[in-house]
């Protein structure tokens, strides 16, 4: 039942928008902080769904990393390589206001997202592959989001990437931190934690994705037609410029799947968080649009690849 759940995140996202867009007040809530704490609830959200991906591993799957070394530095070479350029290149021919543009290029330079890991599965890629993809750039990216993104946004405005790196260790590495000894010292009793935590990350990325669409729907309705297509574009871009980079290096066909995924799907949530924390609400829009088009480009793709042998 949770696997199902999980496999239709592009449609349970989609919904969400569209509720958030027909009545933005159902969502604005979110935004807001825990009552009592000075604690934003998509940061909370957001260390929650990284303390469930911290609970999948184990000090062993880092000892798979050098079993397969030269597929995940490459891989993960080319999430912040690919990936942030095509972001700084869309948001520069885009037009759009500045803010926009620097959402555009803050969710290009984040880490995969944990649902390429369902993705990946559905395409009949390497599993393994992806979800220590997913674990390594993401360990990198608390370091590597903030430079990448002050990097290609410099021309758009100044940008401090201290405070930025301080979310990142927040919100991404003490939760991943706690889940690996959670696993490791209660691993059998987490069993039903486990296994419903896939089902609150959809929940939590849904929510965070119909709150920014809801708070920032004026300004999304009078940019939507130059706005989508750049974010549909880096998605799009992403996938195909992913498959690629795999090839060149000489990939087998299961790991330029892998490869394609992971760099094309981007953590639109953590995007959303920092661009919040950080910049304004209308950075955080393209972030949430992401959320939905990486996914349905995935599931396309998930979708015809797994009747290809």
């Amino acid at each position: 039942m949770a696997l199902r759940v999980v496999n239709l995140f592009w449609l349970w996202t989609l919904l969400g928008v569209a509720w958030a867009w027909a009545v933005p007040g159902h969502f604005l809530w979110f935004l807001g902080n825990i009552p009592g704490t000075g604690v934003s609830m998509i940061s909370a959200g957001l260390g929650v769904i990284m303390l469930g991906m911290g609970m999948t591993l184990t000090f062993a799957d880092f000892k798979e990393v050098l079993k397969m070394p030269r597929w995940i530095a490459l891989g993960v070479a080319g999430q912040f390589v690919i990936m942030p350029f095509l972001g700084w290149a869309m948001a520069t021919l885009s037009g759009l206001p500045d803010q926009f543009k620097l959402g555009i290029i803050l969710v290009s330079c984040c880490p995969g997202g944990t649902a390429s890991n369902v993705v990946t599965f559905l395409a009949r890629g390497n599993l393994a592959l992806s979800v220590l993809m997913t674990a390594c750039s993401t360990l990198l990216a608390v370091g590597l989001t903030p430079f990448l993104t002050k990097t290609y946004a410099s021309a758009i405005l100044r940008i401090e990437a201290g405070p930025m790196i301080l979310s990142m260790l927040t919100i991404v590495l003490l939760p991943i931190l706690a889940g690996l000894f959670l696993n490791r010292y209660l691993g059998g009793k987490l069993r039903p934690v486990k296994d419903l935590s896939p089902v609150v990350s959809v929940l939590v990325i849904v929510l965070i994705v119909s709150s920014v669409v809801g708070a920032t729907k004026a300004s999304i309705a009078e940019h939507w037609k130059t706005l989508v297509p750049a974010v549909f574009a880096v998605h799009a871009l992403g996938f195909g410029l992913g498959y690629v980079w795999a090839k060149v290096f000489g990939f087998p066909e299961k790991e330029c799947r892998t490869v394609s995924i992971e760099v094309g799907m981007q953590n639109s949530g953590l995007g959303s968080s920092l661009a919040k924390a950080h910049f304004t609400m209308l950075a955080a829009a393209p972030c949430a649009i992401s959320a939905f088009l990486h996914c349905v480009i995935g599931s396309v793709l998930a979708s015809w690849w797994s009747r290809r042998r």
